[in-house]
């Protein structure tokens, strides 16, 4: 899994400035999708995160809440936003930002972390996992979704989403939420509390539809890890699993590996994510 030479926290850094010189590359996007500055706001909602908000074009129906991973911001998510934003003109685009907290993983300096990580070759191993730390951004992110609902938007039209450690608290939250979401997207991720999920899985989890990408060279999260977590959501929770060249289905996981990609995202997985998006707020 690790790059010769490497320490893990060497390998860590080398991927946080993959996924910014990935996510700078996406943001020279052509100017038709540049926002007017009025559009582009951090947050003013009485809410525990911090967060940029993106608003609609047009009359307000949906959001998406996008969590960024370790080490990074919302400001790291948003030229995806900003390109995902034009295709969806009712669509509020929510960025939240990371406590800063101190991280085993590094050294116990702190940094933008929504839980501690101990070890990254253990990250679907629940003897390391932080519960305590996942439950309480699993509260701080609810707030976020009630503070939409408590706007008007129906919970079927929010849909929850993240990369890497915030995909991890995306798919807990559709495991635990009695919430029921539009859908989520998980991104270079894995499934946190496995040996828990049984006494905390909702009554209705298996009815929100999942998306989940992840790249065949992901030296962070392996992409086993991934492959793992899918396994573990079929013959464990029940979920179903879509057939390759699916687009969408609710319920049903829509799981899509990307040949090369490291511990990022792609041009293709960001079309893949505008096609199921486009489903799941019909």
């Amino acid at each position: 899994m690790f790059v010769i030479g490497f320490t893990i926290r060497n390998l860590l850094i080398v991927c946080i400035v993959l996924v910014t010189i990935y996510l700078y590359w996406f943001s020279s996007i052509p100017s038709k999708t540049r926002l007017p500055s009025p559009l582009l706001q951090d947050n003013t909602m009485p809410t525990s995160l911090k967060h940029l908000k993106i608003s609609p074009k047009e009359a307000h129906t949906a959001t998406v809440i996008f969590l960024h991973g370790l080490g990074d911001s919302g400001h790291g998510w948003l030229p995806v936003a900003k390109m995902l934003w034009s295709s969806f003109p009712n669509v509020k685009w929510i960025l939240p930002h990371a406590p800063i907290i101190p991280v085993s993983l590094n050294h116990g300096m702190a940094m933008p972390s929504w839980f501690d990580i101990r070890h990254l070759d253990k990250l679907d191993n629940p003897e390391h996992d932080d519960e305590q730390g996942m439950l309480e951004t699993l509260k701080s992110v609810d707030e976020l979704i009630q503070a939409e609902v408590d706007s008007g938007i129906p919970e079927n039209r929010i849909v929850l989403g993240g990369f890497s450690q915030g995909g991890a608290i995306s798919v807990l939250n559709m495991l635990t939420t009695e919430r029921k979401l539009a859908g989520v997207m998980a991104l270079s991720t894995w499934v946190p509390l496995s040996h828990k999920i049984a006494q905390m899985k909702s009554e209705h989890a298996n009815d929100i539809p999942l998306f989940w990408g992840h790249g065949t060279n992901d030296p962070i999260v392996d992409y086993n890890f991934g492959q793992r977590s899918i396994d573990f959501l079929v013959q464990k929770c029940g979920y179903k699993l879509l057939p390759q060249g699916t687009t969408f289905a609710r319920p049903g996981i829509r799981f899509e590996s990307y040949p090369g990609m490291p511990h990022s995202s792609c041009p293709q997985e960001i079309e893949d994510l505008k096609s199921w998006l486009t489903e799941a707020l019909k």
